[in-house]
C-alpha cells in the first residue's frame, strides 16, 4: 500500500490518511480489498457511528416520508391515477440523477488532500472496500440534508399540488436504488435478471470501473455510451 513516499496503515482510521495519496489515490482506491470487515474511519467514536447505516434503516426510516408526501397531492385534489403518474415520474428523475451523480460525482478524478479525503468519504471507500455491509447505503442524516435542494429543486418546475408526490417518487426511486446496492453486493439472486444486474455492477466495480454507471437499470448507460465492452457486444 505505497505510494510514492506514504504508506497507508489499514489498521488505523483511513480518512485523514488518504489525502497524502495525492496522484496516486485513483490507483489506490480501484484496487479493492474483498472483505465484509470494514475499516474504521475515524478515531472518534461517535463520529466512526455516523458512517455505519444497516440497510434495512433506509425503507424503514424514508418510506413513511413517501407515502406521506403522496397523501399530501391525493388531499390537494389529485386523482389515483395522476398520483401514479407523478411518483413513476419521480422514480424515473431518480434515474437520471443515480447515474449523474455516480459517473460525474463518485467517479470523479482527484489528486488534491481534501480532495481524494471528500472523495474517499463519498465514494471511494465503497471500491476499496465493496463488501463493506455498513456502508453501502447512505447515511440518513447526509440524506434528509440533500433532501432540502432536491425539494426545492423539484419546487421550481413543478405546481406546489404536484410537488409533493413527484418528491415522494423521487425519493423511492432513492430507496430503491440504496436497497438493490445493497442486494447486488450481498444477495445471491436465482432469477435472470437480478442475477444479470449483479453481473452487471460486479462487473463495474472489478472489470471496467469507468463504466457502467447504472446500479437499478442499464437504461442510462445505453442512452450515454457508457455500457461496459462485454454489454456493448452482447448488445451488438
Amino acid at each position: 500500500m505505497v505510494a510514492q513516499e506514504f504508506t497507508v496503515d489499514l489498521d488505523k482510521p483511513l480518512v485523514f490518511q488518504v489525502g497524502h495519496l495525492g496522484e496516486t489515490y485513483e490507483e489506490w482506491v480501484h484496487q479493492p480489498i474483498v472483505s465484509r470487515e470494514g475499516p474504521r474511519f475515524f478515531e472518534n467514536d461517535f463520529v466512526e457511528s455516523l458512517t455505519r447505516t444497516v440497510w434495512w434503516a433506509i425503507p424503514s426510516i424514508w418510506l413513511p416520508v413517501v407515502c406521506y408526501c403522496v397523501l399530501k397531492s391525493v388531499r390537494m385534489g389529485h386523482a389515483l391515477p395522476e398520483i401514479a403518474l407523478m411518483v413513476v415520474g419521480g422514480v424515473f428523475i431518480w434515474t437520471l440523477l443515480e447515474y449523474t451523480l455516480h459517473r460525474f460525482l463518485f467517479h470523479i478524478k482527484t489528486k488534491s488532500y481534501w480532495g481524494n479525503t471528500v472523495h474517499y468519504l463519498l465514494h471511494g471507500c465503497h471500491h476499496k472496500h465493496p463488501m463493506d455491509g455498513l456502508r453501502l447505503v447512505f447515511p440518513p442524516t447526509a440524506t434528509a440534508i440533500l433532501l432540502v435542494p432536491f425539494w426545492n429543486m423539484v419546487a421550481v418546475f413543478a405546481t406546489p399540488s404536484i410537488t409533493p408526490a413527484l418528491f415522494g417518487g423521487g425519493l423511492l426511486g432513492y430507496v430503491m436504488y440504496d436497497c438493490t446496492h445493497y442486494y447486488l453486493h450481498h444477495g445471491q439472486p436465482a432469477n435472470d435478471v437480478p442475477k444479470n444486474l449483479k453481473k452487471y455492477h460486479m462487473n463495474h466495480h472489478f472489470r471496467v470501473q469507468d463504466k457502467g454507471f447504472g446500479i437499478t437499470s442499464a437504461l442510462w448507460d445505453r442512452v450515454f455510451g457508457t455500457l461496459p465492452p462485454s454489454k456493448m457486444a452482447k448488445k451488438m
